[in-house]
């Protein structure tokens, strides 16, 4: 496993230019446009897999890079060009952490190829966790999976709601209850194939921010699934089941569930998000300060112009910092004893929201129409603190692992 190190190698570079390209060239330009709309960005999609970028093959050699920088340095850059349109880019890689991270090598090797398809014919994929009345407190969640034993069919029924391409995936990975007495223990993530009857779109929200990534309720009427589509399958869930009724009768060891595994894997991805949209907008900020002219003189001659930018540098990349750190950690397999990915997820969803706030400061009038970009990245900016967990989670996951008390 290589060192930690801040040096990027060529072949580094070399991609992070070319996503940068496309960011510039091809995301910027059609950001307002598809804000506006608040409807998923097929044509950039589309355009997106004819290059590769948007493709397992593209994801998974990022997935894989050992220095674990591949997949935080491809979000920050797609974020820096439009978070919304990025967010339907990437939307489909939360559904497939859900499958790297729960299932066996034989449904990742058939479950994921069908979540991206190829150039000629573009596939998405939703993670659906969330509920109506269970947000953060995943041990409120509902939607059940009851095991059919005669015909080896799991049925799943309930809603869920803020699913990233919701409704209009070709592959949903669900997170259901399998046994209600455990709790957020009692969880277990499943495969609903496309076409699958029952399946349906709900409610498609209309957003503050990201308006061009489709989200959405997942409605799920008696859905049937093969047995098969258990990730994981159900020797391994059986076992875990019993490791957790053990741990409940007499105190031991953690037992994960499948909703916190796969945000586990993807807190650091996700903040390097809002890396991107931070430094978005520090350079609309930066660039407008050093050419208009108040007063005689370019603003950034001011002290009070000078020093917040100073700060939004700073906060930058300490955040990018924090999130290579915890990308690194995992890719080298080290535990996050402290916490590490939580960290970068709070102080990278903050520094996004501020961030973007001092920008729309510093073009005063300006930023606070669309004529400029950095409104829209401040709206952007403000999911950052509540999806994938609220900076308040954040903070209790931080709090417990260094305390080791069991904050509530």
């Amino acid at each position: 496993m290589p060192e930690f190190a801040l040096d990027l190698n060529d072949d580094q570079k070399a991609v992070r230019e070319w996503i940068h390209g496309f960011a510039a060239d091809v995301i910027r330009p059609a950001a307002a446009e598809w804000d506006e709309r608040e409807e998923t960005p097929w044509p950039i999609i589309q355009e997106a897999a004819k290059i590769g970028l948007y493709s397992l093959d593209f994801y998974a050699q990022q997935f894989f890079d050992p220095t674990g920088l591949g997949i935080p340095m491809a979000m920050e850059e797609l974020f820096w060009g439009d978070a919304g349109i990025a967010l339907s880019l990437v939307g489909t890689g939360l559904a497939a952490v859900g499958v790297l991270a729960n299932g066996t090598e034989e449904q990742i090797g058939t479950w994921i190829p069908q979540m991206y398809g190829d150039a000629a014919d573009v596939k998405l994929a939703a993670f659906c966790s969330s509920e109506p009345d269970a947000g953060s407190d995943v041990a409120a969640m509902r939607t059940r999976a009851v095991y059919d034993e005669a015909r080896d069919e799991w049925v799943l029924t309930g809603t869920k709601t803020w699913a990233t391409n919701g409704g209009i995936a070709n592959v949903h990975v669900v997170v259901a209850v399998v046994d209600p007495e455990l709790g957020s223990k009692g969880h277990a993530s499943f495969i609903v194939p496309p076409g699958t009857p029952g399946l349906s779109q709900g409610q498609k929200f209309k957003k503050h921010g990201i308006r061009a990534s489709h989200t959405a309720e997942v409605v799920l009427d008696d859905v049937r699934i093969p047995g098969h589509c258990l990730l994981g399958g159900k020797e391994k869930l059986d076992e875990r089941l019993a490791r957790a009724r053990e741990r409940v009768r007499t105190g031991g060891e953690r037992v994960k569930n499948a909703a916190m595994a796969t945000f586990e894997a993807s807190r650091p991805a996700v903040a390097a998000q809002a890396v991107g949209i931070a430094r978005a907008a520090y350079e609309v900020a930066l660039e407008y300060a050093k050419t208009r002219v108040q007063f005689g003189r370019p603003i950034i001659d001011n002290q009070g112009i000078a020093f917040q930018l100073a700060d939004m540098a700073t906060r930058v990349d300490a955040a990018r910092l924090l999130v290579w750190r915890a990308s690194w950690m995992a890719a080298a397999g080290k535990p996050f004893e402290a916490a590490e990915g939580s960290m970068s997820k709070l102080f990278a969803g903050e520094t996004a929201q501020t961030v973007t706030a001092q920008a729309m400061q510093i073009l005063g009038g300006n930023g606070y129409t669309r004529e400029y970009p950095v409104e829209r990245m401040h709206r952007d900016a403000a999911i950052y603190t509540v999806f994938e967990g609220t900076s308040e989670i954040q903070r209790l996951v931080i709090a417990r692992t260094v305390s080791g008390v069991a904050v509530r």
